[in-house]
């Protein structure tokens, strides 16, 4: 079942289930895809691996209004954007944990054959190639960093 077919079927059981809130973020999710569809014309809708960044970045902006929030002592809204994040989270992959992680850029480092700064676009590439939508980039970029200097 694709990313998509999953998110058609959670709106359904959860209108049927009466979650507002579940709901509201479910059918966000939706238009937010389908704009990302439509600004992808007239070529084909997003891959996978596209809406998996698409959602990543819906929890990014979602953790920054949070953080927001709490500067400004409105913790209701804050609560609000933490759960949609775990609602987004929810159609996320698996991530990869930290041991895997840093397996995996070994193993990319290694196939590169990289071993300075200049390097580490070829690295993040093969770690891309490598794991796809599997792979957090923004938690692999400062690791592949780290090794490198």
């Amino acid at each position: 079942m694709t990313l998509r077919e999953r998110l058609s079927a959670e709106v359904v059981t959860s209108m049927k289930a009466g979650t507002a809130a579940r709901t509201a973020t479910l059918r966000m999710i939706s238009a937010k895809l389908k704009d990302a569809d439509i600004a992808a014309r007239p070529g084909p809708p997003l891959e996978e691996d596209a809406v998996v960044g698409q959602l990543r970045g819906m929890i990014k902006s979602r953790r920054e209004s949070m953080a927001l929030y709490e500067q400004g002592n409105r913790p209701e809204l804050a609560a609000k954007e933490e759960t949609e994040i775990v609602v987004i989270e929810g159609f996320l992959p698996q991530a990869m944990d930290d041991a895997a992680l840093a397996a995996a850029v070994d193993a990319a480092m290694a196939s590169t054959g990289a071993s300075a700064m200049k390097d580490m676009g070829r690295v993040m590439a093969a770690l891309k190639t490598a794991h796809g939508a599997a792979l957090d980039m923004a938690r692999a970029n400062p690791l592949v960093r780290g090794r490198l200097t």
